[in-house]
């Protein structure tokens, strides 16, 4: 008989494939939520034991930038499942496994906020909204190569923040308002 399936957080199915990303929540607000990226299910297990060799951990945030996130992640996930047919998933105290590729966009938009001002968090949502999935995979890939580790802030890392918090430009000029500055400017001189 077949084993049935269970599914866990937001679309984590053991069975598929044990890789996938581990969200800590811890309960209070003056502690970091902590993002791992694991290769191992522990089976039967009331939660999960992090071994701090084979385990990653990714990102860690306030609690205060995850609270700015956790929606915009939870509704994007779980239309994706609900077109699969699978359970929704929820945030949660404790411990949330999330299916692989859900895990790499969301260590992508958490990468990209965990620097800035959190005022510019709802640019970084609206912009990593406006990728494609292929594309935010892609992101995640190039960045994990060269600075995937929690505290390798420099290099794709800081390209992912300035791509997603820093553009559009809030308030872009139009063609003709460049060439009108740029005239303007040759005038003067």
């Amino acid at each position: 008989m077949a084993k049935k399936r269970n599914i866990f957080g937001f679309g984590f199915d053991p069975l598929e494939s044990q890789h996938h990303f581990l969200v800590i929540i811890p309960r209070s607000n003056d502690r970091k939520v902590i993002i791992y990226e694991r290769f191992a299910w522990q089976e039967n297990a009331e939660s999960q034991t992090i071994d701090y060799i084979t385990d990653r951990a990714k990102v860690e945030l306030s609690k205060y930038k995850w609270k700015l996130i956790e929606d915009a992640l939870k509704d994007e996930f779980n239309s994706r499942l609900r077109k699969e047919k699978l359970p929704a998933g929820k945030w949660k105290i404790g411990q949330v496994p999330v299916q692989r590729l859900f895990g790499k966009e969301m260590v992508l938009l958490a990468w990209a906020i965990e620097d800035c001002d959190p005022s510019v968090i709802p640019t970084a949502i609206k912009n990593w909204l406006g990728l494609s999935p292929e594309e935010r995979w892609w992101l995640f890939t190039m960045t994990n190569a060269a600075t995937g580790g929690l505290k390798d802030k420099r290099g794709w890392r800081k390209a992912v923040r300035y791509a997603l918090t820093e553009n559009p430009v809030e308030e872009p000029y139009r063609q003709m308002d460049i060439l009108d500055l740029l005239i303007s400017k040759n005038v003067d001189e």
